[in-house]
């Protein structure tokens, strides 16, 4: 066998270059780039060091032999003229890769079959005996690459992927592979920051692979240290002493490494689950000393390394997978690029997104960005210094303030590190001149963000004395007034519910997202209101119970209130939040009009109009639903007002409980969904079709003076006309429209109904 050997390393897609520097660094000689590939040569000590010492490779391959191939034929020869006795004995076992097709070879899985069969072919032995197929744990593991008809063979050295150091047994949802960590740290610059005894930190940890991955940059230890078995473990080829000696020496330096006075590396992670793991996973790794792991927001991290010294602040917010994810982490973004503004001046940053456009909303400028692939993700690792002429604020302070911190803060002062008490700079009394407090301003709003934030404030002041003369604390501020902004937007006390509606097609995607975030950069600031306390919702065309039907199981109720009663909304867990606000007057009507009335609210949902019709002084109120979730959050909304008594909640399917009544009311609601086929009822429920059914059975039911009010949201609903020559019917809609659904009348449609 040759002194010197054709090396290939694999990689992520888009490290070809950081890993060609960092195999050249380590002995690779003639080094040439290929995709999620590099190649060159290099003799058995350097392919050795590549396995231990490589932070970026997967696999480090050994070329065996390359020849031409034009069909299966040449393939099996090719394989079989190795001789394979000088790498495998007869009775071991391997395993068999291969990627690549063409030259007859469409399918990988018989690509791999017959250089499986040429290898055992070789070696089977006169009494039978030949190697067998293991998967997981092969003597040898044999990978062929086919490339423009060239059969490039070779042995795996690594054996599993490199990336798996060994101290990750456990994960969060989505975490990074350990490789591309290491990756992203050396294009941030921590071997340099390490090198210079700066800090670490990261504010969405996870189970804290950065974390682990920059320590051992810092403390010199060889990734695969801990590595048991290798690909080359078993290999007749494998020079054992040559290895140790190697092995040695990446032992000395990790105990030389860890002997020094360790880095302040540290981690934050709101999910308290991964807390533990995380701090599993950086004992596996021997870092305990190097490494804290604690539970913290975003909105509320602060580094506080030793004696003020400054580092990186590194991580990788979560990407948004779902359907309305990506609107949500807008406030993420934001968080993060507010800390790094108010606790981390003079710090670097590097954020790995896969959400540009999200980046672009910290209010802080990045100077470099670099393309990497998370899997088949394209991510970008936004580079930034947190100095203050990076920032992309408001002009929020004066002209006089700005001069008055020019002349009196260096910008190492600003540092909230700064220990309080100690001041640097004196007047010429001899004072000492306090620093001016870091004023931590808002992001500047685009223009259109700006513009949004305008009518939302405008809205705000037109309903402003409305709201307080009627006692109001939950209330629609913004309904899609501007069609570029299709959102409707609801207050809830000081809680903000945002419903985005679905773009149409012919709306080009990346507009409406860049639209979608400059509303949402505008609400907390037009509206006054913390980040944390804005929830985004993405309403599209429902198909039957859909919008009923639970998102989320946070299990977090307010309470709001409405002419004098206290109902509790839940702003995260549904579409919808338990009280639809634009039957407020409806319920108002309901609650003027109930005394002494026995009162019945059909698709009663959480019985919002019930608590009304108590609160008016019903002598009784029955309430009738499907659900049994929204039953139990009646009782609630009852009970939290004082009503438990006289209030009946009835399980069942309006229609069929109808039929079986034989009770009279004095005052009827129903407020039907526009189509129900619920899996508890019997058929489907079609608001428009079932309208005539449903209104005779309850009309049946209404006592003599008795006055019934339907009401539904379907836009296209047209009221049955035969209905008007048995009952007299009125239409009420325009009185049941509060000034904050005026610009939209056709949010439901209403009437009073009696008998002629």
């Amino acid at each position: 066998m040759s002194d010197r050997y054709e090396l290939f390393l694999t990689c992520p897609k888009g490290l070809e270059g950081l890993l060609a520097e960092e195999a050249t660094a380590l002995g690779l000689e003639e080094t040439r780039e290929h995709t999620s590939a590099i190649r060159g040569s290099a003799d058995m000590e350097t392919a050795y060091r590549l396995c231990l010492w490589s932070r970026l490779a997967n696999r480090v391959l050994l070329v065996l032999k390359r020849f031409p191939m034009k069909d299966a034929e040449d393939l099996y020869n090719g394989v079989l003229h190795v001789d394979w006795h000088d790498h495998l004995e007869p009775d071991g076992s391997l395993a068999v890769e291969f990627s690549g097709h063409g030259s007859g070879i469409d399918n990988t899985h018989f690509g791999a079959l017959k250089v499986k069969d040429a290898i055992v072919d070789k070696l089977r032995m006169p009494d039978g005996s030949r190697p067998s197929v293991d998967k997981l744990n092969p003597d040898l593991r044999v990978h062929l690459r086919l490339d423009r008809g060239e059969a490039i063979l070779s042995l795996d050295l690594s054996g599993h992927s490199l990336h798996q150091r060994g101290y990750r047994l456990q994960q969060g949802a989505a975490p990074l592979k350990e490789n591309l960590a290491a990756a992203i740290l050396i294009r941030a610059g921590w071997p340099r920051i390490a090198a210079e005894g700066g800090a670490l930190a990261d504010p969405m940890c996870g189970v804290g692979t950065f974390l682990v991955e920059a320590a051992m940059i810092a403390a010199d230890i060889a990734p695969n240290l801990k590595r048991e078995r290798w690909g080359f473990s078993a290999w007749l080829g494998h020079v054992p002493a040559l290895w140790r000696k190697l092995h040695d020496e990446a032992l000395e330096r990790a105990a030389a490494g860890l002997a020094k006075p360790p880095l302040w590396i540290r981690g934050y992670e709101a999910d308290p689950r991964l807390i533990q793991p995380g701090r599993n996973n950086v004992e596996r790794a021997g870092l305990s000393e190097w490494i804290k792991i604690y539970q913290g927001e975003v909105a509320t991290f602060e580094p506080r390394p030793d004696q003020n010294q400054k580092g990186l602040v590194i991580c990788n917010p979560p990407y948004g997978e779902r359907l309305g994810d990506e609107a949500s982490l807008l406030y993420l973004y934001q968080n993060l690029g507010e800390r790094l503004r108010q606790a981390c001046l003079n710090w670097e940053a590097a954020v790995f997104t896969g959400a540009p456009d999200l980046g672009k909303r910290m209010g802080i400028r990045s100077h470099k960005q670099y393309a990497f692939w998370n899997g088949a993700l394209p991510c970008k690792l936004l580079l930034i210094k947190v100095l203050p002429d990076q920032f992309v604020t408001g002009e929020r302070r004066t002209a006089e303030q700005r001069q008055v911190e020019r002349e009196h803060v260096e910008p190492e002062d600003t540092s909230p590190l700064v220990t309080p008490g100690k001041y640097e700079k004196y007047n010429k009394n001899g004072n000492p001149i306090k620093p001016a407090p870091v004023v931590v301003e808002q992001p500047r709003l685009s223009e259109g963000g700006q513009m949004f934030a305008n009518r939302l404030q405008k809205n705000l002041k037109l309903l402003g004395k409305w709201v307080r003369r009627e006692g109001i604390d939950c209330y629609r501020v913004y309904d899609a007034d501007m069609p570029e902004y299709s959102l409707a937007i609801d207050l809830y006390q000081d809680w903000v519910h945002v419903q985005e509606y679905a773009a149409p097609k012919s709306i080009d995607p990346e507009k409406a997202s860049a639209r979608l975030f400059d509303a949402l950069a505008a609400i907390p600031q037009a509206l006054n209101v913390d980040k944390s306390r804005v929830i985004i919702k993405r309403r599209e065309r429902q198909s039957g119970t859909r919008q009923y039907e639970r998102q989320s199981a946070q299990g977090q109720f307010v309470e709001v209130n409405e002419g004098g009663v206290k109902l509790l909304v839940n702003l995260t867990d549904y579409l919808d939040t338990g009280l639809f606000l634009d039957h407020r007057a409806m319920r108002m009507r309901i609650q003027r009009e109930a005394q002494g009335k026995r009162f019945l609210n059909l698709f009663s949902y959480t019985a919002t109009a019930s608590v009304h019709a108590a609160k008016g002084g019903a002598r009784s109120t029955t309430s009738v639903d499907l659900s049994r979730t929204y039953l139990d959050w009646a009782r609630r909304n009852l009970s939290l007002n004082g009503f438990s008594d006289k209030n009946r909640l009835e399980q069942g399917d309006v229609m069929a409980w109808l039929d079986a009544c034989r009770e009279e009311y004095d005052l009827i609601f129903i407020d039907p969904p526009t189509f129900s086929n619920s899996k508890r009822m019997e058929g489907v429920f079609d608001v428009q079709r079932d309208q005539v059914q449903l209104l005779d059975l309850a009309m049946a039911r209404l006592a003599p003076g008795g006055v019934l009010y339907f009401s539904n949201n379907f836009r296209k609903f047209v009221l049955d006309e035969n209905l008007a020559q048995r009952y007299a019917v009125e239409e009420i809609t325009a009185q049941t429209i509060d000034p904050d659904f005026a610009r939209n009348s056709k949010i439901h449609k209403a009437w009073k109904i009696t008998a002629r």
